[in-house]
């Protein structure tokens, strides 16, 4: 009889100025505002009463600043492929300023001019699948809105276009694991805040 695995708790970081305004928010390392300062240590509490084996951290400054007021920033290994989208050509630019070059524009179908395409990002995050799926226990990532968001719909064995449907704001909780005894991969819980 196969055992149920434990869960990978997701958690996008806290508010920044650009997400406030809608800007694509890849490679720069931008710092929490004030009000994502206190969402990030609102997690606190709700995620110190989870028993976590492992935490991992995207590098970038937003991400590691949530862990860190969270309570998470001495058990967390920093890992590159937990990085935001690399939004090349389009960082730090609105959808709607996009729109006016390329009204057809989808990230989830087309990536990005000068930066990660579809492809590049699924084989990014498919290591991370991996990874996550090797571990043992229940497992607490800290990272960005659209790499979670292609990590979810690739854990349950969907294209990242699936992604697009996926919402998710600032500093909310989701949960992805299995179901029938550890054989099929879900996500029980999402965008929870």
């Amino acid at each position: 009889m196969t055992t149920a695995r434990n869960d990978v708790y997701l958690v996008r970081h806290g508010e920044t100025a650009w997400s406030i305004t809608g800007q694509h928010t890849g490679r720069s390392d931008l710092a929490l505002t004030s009000r994502g300062e206190e969402q990030a240590r609102a997690l606190g509490p709700r995620l110190k009463s989870l028993n976590f084996d492992h935490v991992l951290s995207s590098p970038l400054r937003r991400a590691l600043r949530t862990c860190e007021l969270a309570g998470f920033t001495g058990p967390a290994t920093l890992d590159q492929d937990l990085v935001e989208w690399d939004y090349g050509d389009y960082e730090g630019r609105t959808l709607a300023e996009i729109h006016r070059e390329r009204p057809e524009w989808e990230l989830f179908r087309d990536g990005c001019p000068g930066g990660e395409s579809v492809l590049q990002i699924t084989e990014r995050v498919d290591r991370m699948v991996s990874r996550l799926r090797a571990l043992d226990g229940n497992v607490l990532v800290f990272s960005s809105g659209h790499v979670l968001r292609v990590l979810a719909a690739r854990w349950i064995d969907g294209s990242a276009a699936l992604g697009r449907h996926l919402v998710l704001d600032p500093a909310c909780v989701c949960v992805l694991g299995y179901d029938h005894g550890g054989t099929d991969s879900v996500i029980r819980l999402w965008n929870d805040r």
